[in-house]
């Protein structure tokens, strides 16, 4: 593959109708930041891009429904779910993730062919190996890779998921009326 943007078909960006994102690695650079309070109380710390939040923003704004799917249980996530008015976030201890998609599609009315899943790693395999748009980011471990559809440039954690999102809105033939409905929005200061 080369270093830049794959596109993604056409006839497969319009079947989409929902995106489920891993977390860390995918939305996050991988690594985690602990410490503590004074009192003893964990706190754990995850880095995330703004502009892969500006692009989920684009795919919601597009009627897509964006979702949160990742095996470890953060604060952090939860925080930057509600900040990105996200769908659904689930977060197992266990990565079970095939169970918890496969209801969050029943639930929605949908099929494996009509969601798109962005991953970067083991956990992810059962996902990617189902859903209609497999989806990596630049980093992917070559397990990850070797399911995926569409592969960023960019790594995670580093305007992966923006990438993604600006392939699959241009796919669609979305992505300039987005960025104009967006710019519109600001000017009259909405």
């Amino acid at each position: 593959m080369s270093d830049s943007v794959q596109p993604i078909p056409a006839e497969v960006a319009r079947r989409i109708r929902i995106v489920i994102l891993d977390v860390d690695g995918v939305m996050t650079d991988g690594g985690v930041y602990l410490g503590a309070t004074e009192s003893g109380e964990p706190v754990e710390l995850k880095r995330f891009d703004i502009q892969d939040g500006l692009g989920i923003r684009l795919l919601k704004e597009a009627g897509i429904i964006v979702s949160i799917v990742t095996g470890r249980e953060s604060h952090a996530v939860r925080l930057r779910g509600a900040e990105l008015d996200l769908d659904e976030v689930h977060q197992d201890k266990k990565a079970a993730k095939l169970r918890i998609v496969t209801e969050m599609l029943e639930r929605n009315g949908m099929d494996w062919t009509e969601a798109a899943f962005v991953g970067d790693d083991l956990p992810d395999l059962p996902i990617l190996r189902r859903v209609g748009l497999p989806a990596v980011v630049g980093n992917a471990t070559p397990d990850a890779r070797a399911c995926a559809s569409w592969r960023a440039t960019k790594e995670g954690g580093r305007g992966a998921v923006r990438e993604f999102a600006e392939a699959l809105l241009t796919a669609r033939g979305e992505w300039a009326e987005r960025v104009e409905a967006y710019v519109s929005d600001r000017e009259a200061g909405l």
